[in-house]
């Protein structure tokens, strides 16, 4: 049987350390995303007059947001002199964001890495692709399905009470980001499904047995992420993760079944019986262990 690779342990404040070196590699690269999207021009007009004022690239991307989401007979309003300031750093650090998922996932799966066997390490790679991918699908059903949903299902009650469809800027947009990159996040539950597993950490058994509890944390999970409280917009969220989570199970499950196949079984222990008083004696023993006397 193979020997397990023998692991040094640090310090608390090594970890610590370490640590921090993850995050500042993350930190670092989500500033510059964020630097790069305050200053990217919208188009090659910039080339023209490098120094003078030209139109930023996420004003455009704010504008095909409220042409995607919000009703020709909606208007925005600022609500205050500095909402479009800030709805211009935020828009820059949620992009900024979402960019560097993945560069998040690996410097986890690194922090990570020196406490697993060679074995185990051979996981980085899905878990920071499978990470990626279903981050990116779960924020573009959030934004082209989840959100449209959300807002008009508000919007619906506005004639009822006779309000203006008057909304503040930084509401509506904020809505948006959250909805959005909320429901990118719950896509990836997933992945650290069977990471858990393929770790060791935890078996199938344990969800498929507590599957009705399961998904009861994953509705509340979605009632999180859907900020109107619309049943409809929670359970269109909820199934595509369900489906999901049962498509992880299959997947992990093969993980236990290798778990099982690999399991050592104990031999069983033969013995024979004394002639003289029927007691037990081992199979490669002499004498018998009730009575005293050779079995030769």
């Amino acid at each position: 049987m193979p020997l397990r690779e023998e692991q040094t342990v640090l310090p608390l404040w090594d970890h610590i350390t370490e640590l921090s070196k993850r995050l500042r590699a993350w930190i670092t690269a989500f500033l510059a995303a964020t630097i790069f999207f305050l200053l990217a021009p919208g188009d090659a007009t910039f080339l023209s007059n490098p120094l003078g004022v030209y139109k930023p690239f996420i004003a455009d991307v704010l504008q095909a947001i409220r042409n995607h989401v919000l009703p020709s007979n909606v208007q925005l309003i600022a609500g205050s002199f500095t909402a479009p300031i800030m709805l211009y750093f935020v828009a820059s650090a949620v992009f900024g964001f979402i960019v560097t998922v993945p560069l998040l996932a690996f410097e986890i799966h690194r922090f990570v890495n020196p406490a697993l066997t060679k074995s185990e390490r051979k996981s980085a790679s899905p878990f920071v692709l499978g990470f990626s991918t279903l981050f990116l699908v779960g924020a573009l059903f959030g934004f082209f399905i989840l959100t449209p949903l959300v807002v008009w299902s508000s919007l619906f009650f506005f004639s009822f009470t006779g309000a203006s469809p008057l909304i503040r800027i930084d509401d509506f947009y904020n809505l948006v980001f959250f909805t959005t990159v909320a429901s990118g996040l719950a896509f990836t539950l997933p992945v650290f499904l069977v990471l858990m597993v393929k770790l060791n950490i935890v078996s199938t058994h344990l969800f498929t047995k507590n599957r009705f509890y399961l998904y009861i944390a994953v509705y509340i999970l979605t009632g999180l992420v859907t900020p109107d409280g619309n049943p409809v917009s929670d359970i269109l969220l909820f199934i595509p993760i369900v489906l999901l989570i049962e498509g992880a199970l299959l997947v992990a499950r093969k993980y236990d079944n290798g778990r099982d196949r690999a399991e050592v079984k104990v031999p069983e222990i033969n013995f024979l019986r004394c002639s003289y008083c029927n007691g037990p004696i081992d199979a490669g023993g002499v004498f018998c262990g009730r009575c005293g006397k050779s079995r030769m």
